[in-house]
């Protein structure tokens, strides 16, 4: 039997409400809650990367950047259109060739078998979760300029997200050493 939601439960989500909206008023604030929406957002991408079925990965990946993308408007205040979104990820995406296209072939590569695991297990997560946090950081640092979706002109990031896809590479590179000294001291 359904309860019905008392006084008390439907003014704690108000309360929640407000201060999830006033949270993101101070920009030091609003940064650090896109920045960890990024991250969030770039590790899912990551997993939907091991999906098993070419393609099906590529169009989960681009859900999550467009999710992404409707959240960091949320969060800056901008107007979202859903077929603006989709253009402006994949003109960004255009801008990024060699990874897009890595990923296209990796997820291809999960079709013939034995090197699906290759390309399932290591090759695809990492590429989405790359690209998904370049895109991200490129709209971060868009949205903080005071732009807007309408305004976004994806070849003037094209060296910022390469600046991006770079620093995850580190972070990935020095994630995996460190997990590897962890596991191999005594």
């Amino acid at each position: 039997m359904a309860q019905k939601p008392n006084a008390s439960m439907s003014s704690e989500s108000e309360a929640m409400a407000s201060t999830a909206s006033t949270s993101t008023d101070v920009p030091e604030q609003r940064d650090e809650a896109a920045s960890k929406l990024v991250d969030r957002f770039s590790l899912w991408s990551g997993v939907a990367g091991l999906v098993p079925v070419p393609v099906v990965d590529v169009l989960a990946v681009g859900g999550l950047q467009l999710q992404m993308l409707r959240r960091l408007s949320q969060i800056y205040d901008v107007e979202f259109s859903e077929n603006r979104g989709k253009a402006l990820i994949a003109a960004l995406a255009g801008c990024m060739i060699p990874a897009t296209s890595g990923m296209g072939a990796a997820s291809a590569l999960k079709a013939i078998p034995i090197v699906n695991i290759l390309a399932a297990g290591f090759v695809m997560p990492v590429l989405s979760a790359g690209a998904t946090y370049a895109i991200g950081k490129a709209f971060v640092q868009h949205f903080e300029s005071g732009g807007t979706l309408l305004d976004f002109n994806p070849p003037d990031y094209r060296e910022f997200v390469k600046a991006q896809k770079e620093m995850w590479e580190t972070r990935v590179r020095g994630r995996s050493t460190s997990s590897t000294t962890a596991t191999s001291s005594p």
